[in-house]
């Protein structure tokens, strides 16, 4: 269901929703510079307690949009944000926010694109992926997956493992069925159902992201923050040494969201170096 295009400078914003056959509502972004139309495309997908208008965000694909493609980001149907997309008011769907459920959401979003349905119909020449922290992790299982779709990949932070779950937690999903993580921005206890450490058990071999970087066909650039506390730069060099094609862009002295914040208050520096290297990779799209 497309909107009426909302005009942010040169860069056309137009916001709409699709319904995969789960049945649940993605709510997306789509950007292009007015008039444009863009040879290539890219799709931005968000982390855990992420968001596509989260901090860097609509900074970043303004930036991608300037530089030519057309720009599509999105919340994950479970992501837990509402219909404000700004507010976590749906922790019922957070709670039951599997990595398979996630996945199918980064396909779903990805066969759209590549098929030319936000594109008046014409298939882009290429479609890049770019993934930041467990959105990296789910970005190069589907770049793994679907080497055809997935000309160009870029992660930030990304997770080398989904395997995070401390072992009080386990504990607590075999106990009571349900733990609690707290969301230190919006001060929250959000729900995580047992159902999602059972679908990574499951799923343990199709969720291994070292040995789904492994297979990376891709053009691979893995952008991290030297003094990154909430996923180490140990991971993103453990991801560039597996991978095919990889390079590896270490942004020194800069953290898990390169110090910016929610809502943005301005570029960083290490904001600013992980926005640069990522346009100069893409622009080999196509």
């Amino acid at each position: 269901m497309a909107r009426r295009p909302v005009n942010t400078g040169s860069v056309v914003l137009t916001r709409g929703e699709t319904t995969p056959p789960h049945g649940e509502v993605i709510r997306f972004d789509v950007r292009r510079v007015a008039g444009s139309e863009p040879r290539t495309a890219v799709l931005v997908v968000h982390g855990f307690k992420g968001f596509k208008d989260w901090g860097f965000f609509p900074h970043l694909c303004e930036r991608l949009a300037a530089d030519g493609h057309l720009v599509v980001s999105f919340n994950g149907s479970r992501n837990g944000i509402g219909p404000n997309l700004l507010d976590f008011t749906d922790l019922d769907a957070f709670g039951r926010n599997t990595l398979s459920h996630e996945v199918d959401d980064v396909r779903w979003m990805l066969e759209r694109l590549a098929a030319g349905e936000w594109s008046g119909g014409t298939r882009p020449a290429a479609v890049g992926v770019l993934g930041h922290s467990r959105g990296g992790g789910t970005s190069i299982i589907t770049a793994s997956e679907h080497h055809d779709a997935v000309a160009s990949l870029v992660t930030w932070a990304a997770v080398s493992t989904f395997q995070r779950w401390p072992a009080e937690w386990i504990e607590e999903w075999r106990r009571s069925g349900v733990v609690y993580v707290a969301n230190a921005r919006t001060g929250q206890d959000m729900p995580l159902d047992r159902s999602v450490w059972e679908d990574l058990e499951t799923n343990r071999e199709r969720f291994d992201v070292i040995a789904a970087a492994g297979r990376v066909a891709a053009p691979w650039l893995i952008v991290h923050g030297s003094r990154d506390e909430t996923v180490s730069v140990v991971e993103a060099r453990h991801l560039a040494r597996v991978g095919r094609r990889t390079t590896l862009e270490v942004v020194e002295g800069s953290g898990h969201t390169f110090e910016a914040v929610h809502p943005l208050d301005g570029v960083t520096p290490g904001l600013d170096a992980a926005v640069t290297a990522t346009l100069s990779h893409f622009r080999r799209l196509g």
